[in-house]
C-alpha cells in the first residue's frame, strides 16, 4: 500500500462527486461559489522532521510547506487552523514560548492569523495545519497541461536535500552547511508570483515530494508526458560548486523534494511575459522542459537520455 493507492482505492469515492473536492487529485478544496480554497497536511515527528526539542528545526519548515499548497494554485493564504498532539515533552513553557515567538513571527511574514485548532495527548509529537484562502482570479490545478507546453520551475531545486543529508550526518560542505541547512529548516517560498499563475500557467504543483514526481502527477491528469532536461534544472551557487566537485551526481539530488517551489506549465506564446515577470519580481523561473504525447516522465542531460530508478522519482509514503 502507498499513499496515492490508498486515496484512489478507498477514499476518492466518499467525496461523492463534490465538484470542490477535485476528485481529491489535487492538494486543495476550492468551492467556486465562496471563492475559497482550503489545504490540510499532517507532520509526525520522525517522518516529517527529526528533531522536535526545538521548534526553530521544523516549525518554519512544516508551517510554509502547508501554506505553499496555497500559493502554488494562484491563492493567497489567510487563515491557518493548528492542531497539537502533545505529550508532557513538549508541553513546558519554553517549548510553548519558542512555537508561539515562531509562529508570531511566520504570521508577520505571511500576513495570516491563527483561526483555531485543536490540542490532545500522543506519544509522539503529530502536528495538523490546515489553511485556507480566497480568490476571485482562476485558479491553477494541478490538471491543465497540453501536449507542447513549456515546463517551469521558480528558483532553486535540490539545497532543501542537500541540507538534510547534512542533518543525517550523511556528508560533509564545509563552509555551505550552514546554506544548506537554513534552506531545509526554512524554505524560501516564491510567494511574488501568486496573484500571476492564473495569467500564464496551464497546470501548477508545489515541488514538495520531488520534481520528477510532482512533474508525473501533472502529466497524469493532464494526459501528456514530458521531457526534462537536467542540465536547465537550477541551482544554487552552492549547489553547483557542490556538484562540480563531484560530491554529489546531480540525478542523486535534483528530485529529492522540500523544495516548495513552484512547478508549473505554460503556453509558448508566454514565454517573453514569463521572462519579463522573472525580472520583474526578481525571482528566477527557469524553463526546464516541455510536455509532449508518450505519457511517460522522460529526462536528458548533457544530450543523452537518463533513466531514473523509482526512488529517485520523489518520496511516496508506502505502509
Amino acid at each position: 500500500m502507498n499513499e496515492f493507492l490508498i486515496i484512489n482505492k478507498y477514499l476518492k469515492s466518499l467525496s461523492l462527486n463534490n465538484s470542490a473536492s477535485l476528485n481529491l487529485s489535487d492538494d486543495i478544496y476550492f468551492d467556486k461559489t465562496k471563492n475559497m480554497a482550503v489545504s490540510m497536511d499532517t507532520y509526525v515527528e520522525d517522518v516529517h522532521f527529526f528533531n522536535s526539542t526545538d521548534p526553530k528545526f521544523f516549525l518554519k519548515k512544516i508551517l510554509r510547506s502547508s501554506l505553499s499548497d496555497l500559493y502554488c494554485k494562484g491563492v493567497k493564504p489567510q487563515t491557518y487552523f493548528l492542531s497539537f498532539a502533545l505529550n508532557k515533552k513538549y508541553s513546558n513553557h519554553l517549548w510553548l514560548s519558542k512555537v508561539n515567538k515562531i509562529l508570531k513571527s511566520e504570521q508577520k511574514k505571511f500576513d495570516i492569523s491563527l483561526g483555531g485548532g485543536d490540542t490532545t495527548y500522543s506519544s509522539k509529537l503529530v502536528i495538523t495545519i490546515t489553511v485556507i484562502g480566497f480568490s476571485k482570479k482562476k485558479i491553477v490545478l494541478r490538471k491543465g497541461s497540453s501536449v507542447n507546453d513549456d515546463i517551469y520551475i521558480t528558483g532553486n531545486v535540490g539545497d532543501s536535500f542537500l541540507g538534510l543529508c547534512l542533518i543525517k550526518k550523511k556528508m560533509n560542505f564545509g563552509i555551505h552547511n550552514n546554506f544548506f541547512k537554513k534552506n531545509y529548516y526554512e524554505p524560501n517560498l516564491p510567494t511574488k508570483i501568486f496573484p500571476y499563475l492564473g495569467k500564464i500557467a496551464s497546470a501548477s504543483i508545489d515541488v514538495s515530494d520531488g520534481l520528477a514526481q510532482d512533474l508525473s502527477h501533472i502529466c497524469k491528469l493532464s494526459k501528456c508526458g514530458a521531457t526534462v532536461d537536467l542540465s536547465k534544472i537550477p541551482l544554487s551557487f552552492a549547489a553547483q560548486k557542490i556538484v562540480f566537485m563531484k560530491k554529489i551526481h546531480l540525478k542523486d539530488m535534483f528530485s529529492k523534494g522540500d523544495d516548495y517551489q513552484i512547478l508549473f506549465t505554460s503556453k509558448i506564446k508566454y514565454r517573453n511575459k514569463i521572462s519579463s515577470l522573472s525580472k520583474k519580481l526578481n525571482l528566477r523561473i527557469s524553463r526546464i522542459g516541455s510536455t509532449n504525447n508518450d505519457l511517460n516522465i522522460n529526462f536528458k542531460y548533457k544530450g543523452k537520455k537518463l533513466k531514473l530508478s523509482a526512488t529517485k522519482m520523489g518520496y511516496t509514503h508506502t505502509f
